[in-house]
């Protein structure tokens, strides 16, 4: 990289953006959030990118006879890594800076090049290392962000296994999957807000309790109460049109519109 340029990526005002991306299921069909962090030096986008994903990097926590076990979605050091990787070794010349994308099972941050011409892929896991952008790396390690001993991808590997890297002639990709516990909760949260949203479109009108357990397919109506009437009413989703008798056999529940 000329130094002009690699003045012109670290300077407060430049052309290059670099996002987060969130989607809401394991594709790139509805994005909820893109989140810009560029426009300015790198080594701002790069604290930036780093402190949005750790505040996305949720703990999971499951109880086992042992006690309570909390599990982050990711190793945060290994990503630190895997972050500073992809901004410092992109090839910028292309003008396709990283990206970095969050979905509901993983993480994924790719960077533009693919590997340099002087690195094979048994090099790359070795953990050698042959700066793509020489200037870059210098002020990275002057500010010890980077240490350049090839010691950031045995950090890496030390959690993740070689298949998390994805080759690619112009791109090297990485993906961390999360871990099982986690996908599994966010599955669960997402298919009781599809539930939800059915009881509320199934009570614009009053239906009673037996006929909501039907339209449910449940037949435990203490369950019922517990894990589906109970959360809407006491949210205000749903409110009882006899609310002076709520124990009415006629009683009938029906969505609340905002007002």
């Amino acid at each position: 990289m000329p130094l002009t340029y690699g003045a012109y990526l670290l300077s407060d005002v430049n052309g290059t953006s670099i996002k987060v991306a969130k989607y809401e299921g394991t594709n790139r069909v509805k994005l909820i959030e893109n989140e810009e962090y560029g426009y300015c030096s790198l080594i701002k986008s790069a604290k930036q990118v780093l402190g949005k994903l750790e505040l996305e990097n949720k703990t999971i926590s499951r109880i086992t006879p042992k006690g309570r076990i909390d599990t982050p979605l990711w190793d945060s050091i290994a990503i630190r890594e895997a972050v500073i990787n992809a901004i410092v070794h992109n090839d910028y010349s292309r003008e396709v800076p990283p990206k970095f994308e969050l979905f509901l099972d993983r993480l994924e941050i790719t960077s533009a090049g693919g590997l340099s011409l002087d690195l094979d892929q048994k090099s790359f896991f070795e953990g050698y290392s042959v700066p793509v952008n020489r200037e870059l790396m210098r002020v990275f390690k002057d500010l010890g962000m980077v240490e350049q001993l090839g010691s950031g991808l045995p950090r890496i590997l030390k959690t993740y296994n070689k298949d998390s890297f994805v080759f690619n002639k112009h791109f090297l990709r990485m993906v961390f999957w999360f871990p099982k516990e986690a996908t599994d909760q966010a599955t669960d949260q997402a298919t009781d807000q599809a539930t939800d949203q059915a009881i509320l479109e199934y009570c614009k009108i009053p239906k009673t309790a037996i006929e909501l357990m039907k339209f449910m397919n449940m037949k435990h109506k203490t369950h019922f109460r517990n894990t589906i009437l109970k959360p809407l009413l006491e949210n205000g989703c749903l409110e009882l049109t006899e609310p002076d008798k709520p124990n009415n056999p006629n009683q009938k529940y029906r969505t609340v519109y905002e007002k």
